[in-house]
């Protein structure tokens, strides 16, 4: 599957794009690197090295289109406005998934002193992420709410309609950076499981797309798109002393359905 593809686009060279807003809706996959986890609280104070996680994709079916369930498949949601003919800034949101490996065994350091099995002082220690120990997970989700800024330009135009108009085959790149607010769910030691709704870091991300336009007005995308997140607040348990931090760099790949609104039209073209 592919992932967000952002973005109208530059509608053909000579097209007036300035004053035209854009939507999308799509659906991504996404890669993780390794990531350090540390987790503090009353009593215990440790580091879990090098973890291992994945997305989680849902069956394909009725779920990705139904209006009261087409949150919970990994999506990808932007609003967009052109500033410029070549250049429109939007406002998005990348809803990923991130499941830590369950039963890995990883690198431990650190300290519990809580009264339970776990008891003990950990160095380089080979640890085994047992259900009973640990659960981690972004599922619902790992939300990247974020601004970007991106360029659009025209490579072919294939007119179709006797009025000129047809398909666009168009080139877009962005950057953008913005808040991380997870739905976490994790069980650690055995603890209540917690699974709420908190702003936990940030994020930052750069994107290159290619877009087909059909007749000015709709168009698909298809995006390969990469960052980094910095998590330095995760809720743990409802204890707000209990938390965790991680950061890793994540990769995506998108694919997208949208509409162009042609709201506030200009007759000079401007380019940048």
């Amino acid at each position: 599957m592919f992932l967000v593809a952002i973005v109208a686009t530059s509608f053909g060279q000579g097209k007036h794009n300035k004053g035209k807003f854009y939507v999308y809706w799509g659906w991504n996959h996404a890669q993780y690197t390794k990531s350090d986890i540390h987790f503090k609280g009353d009593g215990y104070d440790f580091t879990l090295d090098n973890v291992v996680a994945h997305d989680r994709q849902t069956n394909f079916g009725i779920k990705y289109f139904k209006p009261g369930s087409m949150t919970i498949p990994q999506y990808n949601f932007r609003l967009g406005y052109f500033i410029a003919d070549n250049w429109n800034i939007s406002f998005g949101i990348d809803h990923m998934k991130y499941v830590m490996d369950q039963d890995q065994v990883v690198n431990m350091n650190g300290n519990i002193n809580t009264g339970s099995a776990f008891d003990g002082s950990y160095d380089n220690t080979n640890k085994k992420l047992t259900e009973d120990f640990l659960t981690f997970e972004h599922t619902d989700g790992l939300n990247y709410a974020n601004l970007e800024i991106r360029r659009f330009d025209n490579l072919l135009r294939l007119p179709i309609s006797k009025n000129g108009k047809g398909i666009d085959v168009n080139i877009t790149e962005g950057v953008g950076a913005g808040i991380l607010y997870p739905k976490s769910n994790v069980k650690l030691m055995e603890r209540a499981r917690n699974d709420e709704f908190h702003l936990a870091g940030f994020a930052a991300a750069a994107m290159v797309g290619i877009n087909f336009t059909f007749w000015d007005y709709f168009f698909i995308q298809a995006e390969m798109k990469g960052g980094y997140a910095n998590l330095s607040d995760i809720r743990t348990t409802s204890d707000k002393s209990d938390k965790a931090k991680q950061s890793f760099a994540f990769s995506q790949q998108n694919l997208v359905f949208g509409a162009i609104i042609p709201v506030f039209t200009h007759k000079n073209k401007i380019n940048f």
